[in-house]
């Protein structure tokens, strides 16, 4: 069978715009009809338009009819009624959705990313999706949809500035290890993918995060507290974060967290913090706060270092840890 008589045979509709109005039409029917009919027709259509935008793995799509599609979807407002019914889905059709999510998001139409628009002009969407991280159902679905969105600056720029983002320092420990992963993931593409947006939202919430990070450096859950410690030591020592890392070494209280991190029971976190506790030891500009912390603690640290575990033949470890001691032991 053909891969467009199996298309005829599924959907009616020939038309981009009969397309997109029958699937409209059934998102609209969960509300108005016997539930279980309503999703049938729902899962039939979000199916169909799933081969008509991917194919089928042997015919490739009608690149013309996706950008049609693509526009209708935007013009009939189908992608509001993707998100706002996603709760209401089963299990496959979420995974079609998902997966027309991210191909929709990707279509230029006119030098233009239509869908992309759309969500600019509806902003509220991604809060909605966000939020989504509270039903487990869903949370892996939206975590998708919502990783697709942060491609874009001024999506990822939005959910950074608004209150839904600090959702994330709960998300991220939730009991559910799956979903508290999948938030993570979210969170690090939210802090990686923009040098420019990010760098201006910590310049301008600097403390805030801060302190809600080092919650999470401090969380009694392991899992957590080591993924927030592998991810921090990375994420300050980029080129592009150097002026985060130049003010956040300079605090005895981000000092301090590194130094209890270094007694923690595991290998993995004690490393992690030396790779940024060494960057507030061989800073040439340390204020007096800092070294008088140093000073204070001089032994214990040379304690912990000298017993810092190493990996055989991790030379370069080896040094730099050796060249901290002997900073710590100079310090006057």
């Amino acid at each position: 069978m053909s891969f467009f008589f199996r298309m005829a045979s599924r959907l009616r509709p020939s038309t981009p715009e009969e397309v997109v109005r029958s699937i409209k039409d059934s998102f609209l029917a969960l509300h108005t009809r016997t539930h279980a009919k309503a999703l049938e027709e729902v899962e039939k259509n979000v199916s169909s338009l799933r081969l008509l935008i991917s194919g089928d793995g042997e015919v490739e799509p009608n690149q013309e009819q996706v950008l049609q599609i693509t526009l209708e979807i935007c013009k009939e407002d189908v992608i509001s009624l993707f998100v706002q019914n996603l709760p209401s889905l089963g299990w496959t059709v979420r995974k079609d959705l998902v997966h027309c999510w991210c191909i929709l998001l990707r279509q230029k139409v006119d030098e233009s990313y239509c869908c992309f628009q759309y969500i600019e002009n509806h902003l509220e969407l991604l809060d909605f999706l966000v939020g989504c991280y509270k039903n487990v159902d869903i949370a892996l679905n939206c975590g998708n949809m919502l990783r697709e969105c942060i491609k874009y600056p001024t999506l990822a720029k939005y959910i950074l500035e608004s209150g839904s983002f600090e959702l994330f320092f709960e998300y991220v420990e939730l009991p559910n290890f799956d979903i508290a992963s999948d938030a993570l993931n979210t969170f690090k593409d939210l802090l990686t993918k923009h040098e420019i947006v990010v760098a201006e939202f910590l310049g301008s919430h600097y403390d805030q995060f801060f302190e809600l990070y080092s919650r999470l450096l401090s969380s009694a859950n392991y899992v957590t507290r080591r993924q927030a410690m592998k991810f921090l030591s990375e994420f300050l020592l980029e080129a592009p974060n150097s002026q985060i890392m130049k003010r956040y070494i300079v605090e005895v209280r981000f000092l301090n967290i590194m130094i209890n991190l270094l007694k923690d029971s595991s290998k993995n976190i004690r490393i992690c913090a030396f790779h940024v506790f060494k960057v507030f030891v061989a800073n040439p500009n340390k204020p007096r706060p800092i070294i008088e912390a140093l000073l204070e603690n001089r032994r214990e640290l040379l304690k912990l270092l000298h017993n810092l575990p190493t990996s055989k033949g991790d030379d370069e470890l080896d040094e730099e840890k050796d060249l901290i001691i002997q900073q710590i032991q100079k310090l006057a």
